[in-house]
């Protein structure tokens, strides 16, 4: 199912303040298993036209969905959960998205929530900035160690051979090699950096 919108060229911009539902208690166990997946997405399809319709939406509900569930994370359980995001080149895009969904289904690991993005054409000034021309594909997993042992690195390897780059400020075992090459400017924030401040990412991508 894909989804696009477009901003509305009329209308009052009111601001909707829709229901909100919470999840009351951390569940015991991760409650986003492939049976819970599975559901979900029938549900969800069959609650979807399945012919393109033009229709009007806030724009809380568009850009935010997942405003309208507080506490949602807690349906992972104790254990929490990993986001992986990349962004590929556009003229890579369409062969190494559907590679990275391959892998993830060979996997047998499925993602509760899936965010894909084009992104544009105008240049960032930011010396480590994520975006660049082309489709960014984000992706929640059940936190296990089977993610950052297996899974991630073959996800990192077809993003890594389509010119494309992970999002530093959700990472959590990316490569310094990886991270070099794919953000050059680097260099330019170390000569920056008071010697006596280092975080632990960037003690870990540091050469």
């Amino acid at each position: 199912m894909y989804i696009v919108g477009d901003h509305a060229r009329y209308g009052s911009l009111t601001v909707d303040a829709p229901k909100r539902l919470s999840i009351p208690f951390i569940a015991p166990l991760s409650l986003v298993n492939k049976l819970s997946l599975r559901a979900f997405n029938s549900i969800y399809w069959h609650a979807h036209p399945q012919q393109a319709k033009a229709h009007r939406s806030a724009c809380e509900a568009f850009f935010y969905p997942l405003d309208r569930i507080q506490h949602w994370n807690r349906l992972y359980g104790r254990k929490g959960f990993q986001q992986y995001q990349c962004v590929i080149p556009g003229h890579c895009a369409p062969k190494a998205m559907q590679l990275l969904l391959d892998a993830i289904a060979a996997s047998g690991r499925g993602s509760f929530l899936a965010v894909l993005k084009r992104c544009g054409d105008i240049a960032s000034p930011g010396l480590l900035s994520f975006p660049m021309p082309g489709t960014s594909l984000a992706l929640d997993f059940s936190q296990t160690r089977e993610l950052a042992e297996t899974l991630f690195p073959r996800l990192d390897a077809i993003v890594r051979e389509a010119g494309g780059r992970l999002y530093p400020a959700k990472d959590a075992h990316m490569t310094g090699s990886d991270f070099r090459q794919a953000y050059p400017a680097w260099e330019q924030l170390e000569a920056l950096r008071d010697p006596s401040l280092m975080s632990r990412f960037w003690k870990r991508v540091m050469p």
